[in-house]
């Protein structure tokens, strides 16, 4: 593995990773795309690749990241958690949220355990990749057509009893508007980090009101993730919004559910990458991770601000399935 291919991979890697388009299913697809030594050396369903070890290890950096950006409610739900221990009661949001996260990650570590590597045999290779991406993709345009669908049936407007003589007779009857009171001068905007903080707290106490069964189905979605073109964030969203909550607040559960499970499999993979399949690729991998880490720092950043103006899922839906179209079509033509 050249430097140049561990760079690449790495930024892909922390940047796809929080992005709905699964970083998996890009590692895949792009060596064998580009083709030539990038096919040979970065192919992930290899007996003992050491690609696989380094892709995963790179989670480590991006789980990084994110505990950083999130470090505040890190901070304030892992109190939670000790408080719910020591006084051996659920009760308070910060508490009910810790126990929602540590649920709704076992079942994608059981199976993450039990089905990873055939997982990786029978599926990791390009052109089953290539589908699943374009699959992804129909998820995110179908989840997003069916909350639209659901709002709008809750938003269609009943008809109102029509008053005598209408609005004009309320302004002859002498029910004239009272006049606006003049606008208090505004306060100073507080910094936009402290403000997404704030937002984050609101979306945690309204997270923390679901039924723990809601938060395990939420969280069991993570297992079509091991599926590589299949996004971990996309289907924790997608089932998040069908489920009842809104856009932000699902993106926001999905990041809080992957920090813990990347962060897992990154850390299982390290003592590959310290054994014999390092050998060789061991500055490679702080270089990989390295991006990673600033790639996976400002995809958070950025999608976090972009979902609080509650923008849909739609353009990364669109993307998913041109890619995954497109790369199947390039693969079995070529």
């Amino acid at each position: 593995m050249t430097y140049a291919e561990a760079m690449v991979v790495g930024l892909i890697q922390g940047v796809t990773e929080l992005f709905p388009v699964s970083s998996l299913g890009h590692n895949v697809l792009i060596p064998a795309l580009i083709g030539g030594s990038w096919a040979q050396d970065l192919n992930v369903s290899a007996p003992e690749s050491p690609y696989l070890a380094f892709i995963v290890g790179l989670h480590v950096a991006t789980a990084a990241a994110l505990i950083v950006y999130f470090w505040r409610d890190w901070v304030r739900l892992f109190g939670g958690f000790l408080s719910s221990l020591r006084e051996r009661r659920i009760a308070t949001a910060d508490q009910r949220l810790a126990w929602m996260i540590i649920l709704a990650t076992i079942p994608v570590g059981i199976a993450g355990l039990l089905l990873e590597h055939a997982f990786r045999v029978y599926f990791s290779k390009p052109v089953p990749t290539a589908i699943f991406l374009a699959v992804n993709g129909v998820i995110l345009l179908g989840g997003e057509r069916a909350v639209r669908r659901r709002t709008s049936a809750l938003a269609a407007p009943t008809p109102e009893p029509a008053r005598a003589g209408g609005p004009q007779a309320e302004h002859a009857g002498g029910l004239t508007p009272e006049p606006s009171e003049p606008a208090e001068p505004s306060e100073p905007a507080e910094p936009a980090r402290d403000r997404e903080v704030a937002r984050g707290v609101a979306a945690d106490g309204r997270l923390s009101l679901m039924s723990f069964g809601r938060a395990l189905l939420i969280g069991s979605a993570q297992i079509f993730a091991l599926l590589p073109g299949i996004s971990r964030d996309g289907v924790v969203t997608v089932t998040g919004m069908l489920r009842g909550a809104s856009r932000e607040d699902a993106v926001r559960f999905s990041f809080l559910l992957s920090t813990p499970v990347i962060l897992a499999a990154g850390v299982l993979k390290v003592p590959d990458l310290t054994g014999t399949l390092g050998n060789g690729i061991r500055g490679q991998v702080l270089a990989g991770s390295l991006l990673s880490f600033v790639g996976a720092y400002l995809s958070v950043r950025f999608l976090t601000r972009y979902f609080a103006k509650d923008r849909p899922l739609t353009p990364f839906g669109i993307y998913c399935l041109l890619a995954g179209l497109g790369s199947l079509v390039y693969l079995l033509v070529r």
